[in-house]
């Protein structure tokens, strides 16, 4: 398997220099991930297709730089099939034939076999896509290397579910992961380990914050993120509240209205 990068020209505040979709050429030739439709995407995946039929498109999960080129791919490449894990009430936005994914799901691809791995967390959607005899896999934005994955609340984020989906990628021992931002991961257990420290501090953080009197997202953000950007500070807030979340889950924090406060055992 020689997957092909294929920009998706969307940068962004949320997106950074953009999107990566993946194109696996082969007896099923299949793309990762849809991108936003951006013209310069379709011709640029028009050149690494090279005459070959698009036959699928697998969506990592239903977030607008993921999967809303989905539109403008099948409109282009007639045939093609579009799978993903459903999210139903975000599916609708983007009104593609769409086939559904199980976790575990074998898929043809290329002049191989991917298999779908749910890793919710980002999204309760999202799937990455593993190829067992490279080792490979294709992780959407479970990671992005220098950098830590946004957890939104507000989009059915969970940190906990993110957490756990750590774990079961490390248990498949990859050797490289193949995101959807930024450069190809070669040294996935090293990364991802350090996401999982990443999230403990940041937990003992809050929970620092909490003790010491501050009872909201709102207070929580400049005292853990000093310094931060206006343009991030809704980032920030989200963050913080999938923090308060999982611990409220566990048992180790309470909430009335806004307020939040330590569960003392």
């Amino acid at each position: 398997m020689k997957p092909v990068a294929v920009h998706a020209f969307n940068p962004g505040p949320m997106t950074g220099a953009g999107n990566w979709t993946w194109l696996v050429p082969g007896r099923v030739t299949t793309l990762i991930d849809a991108g936003t439709g951006d013209p310069q995407h379709l011709a640029a995946l028009e050149v690494a297709l090279a005459g070959a039929r698009l036959a699928q498109v697998l969506v990592t999960h239903a977030h607008i730089d993921h999967a809303s080129g989905a539109v403008a791919l099948a409109e282009r490449f007639h045939g093609a099939r579009f799978l993903k894990m459903p999210w139903p009430e975000r599916d609708v936005r983007w009104p593609a034939n769409w086939e559904p994914i199980e976790d575990g799901q074998m898929i043809d691809a290329g002049d191989g076999v991917l298999r779908a791995v749910h890793t919710p967390g980002h999204a309760p959607d999202h799937v990455c896509f593993w190829h067992e005899e490279s080792r490979t896999l294709f992780s959407g934005d479970l990671a992005v290397k220098g950098t830590t994955i946004y957890i939104p609340p507000n989009l059915r984020g969970d940190l906990a579910d993110y957490l756990a989906s750590l774990e079961r990628v490390r248990a498949l021992r990859p050797a490289r992961l193949l995101p959807a931002h930024g450069p190809v991961i070669d040294d996935p257990d090293a990364v991802l380990l350090g996401y999982l420290e990443h999230r403990r501090e940041r937990e003992e953080q809050i929970l620092v914050a909490l003790r010491a009197g501050e009872t909201t997202p709102d207070a929580l953000v400049p005292v853990i993120y000093r310094g931060l950007k206006e343009s991030l500070l809704q980032v920030a807030r989200e963050t913080v509240l999938a923090h308060l979340l999982k611990l409220e889950r566990e048992g180790r924090a309470g909430r009335r209205g806004d307020s939040w406060h330590i569960m003392e055992p």
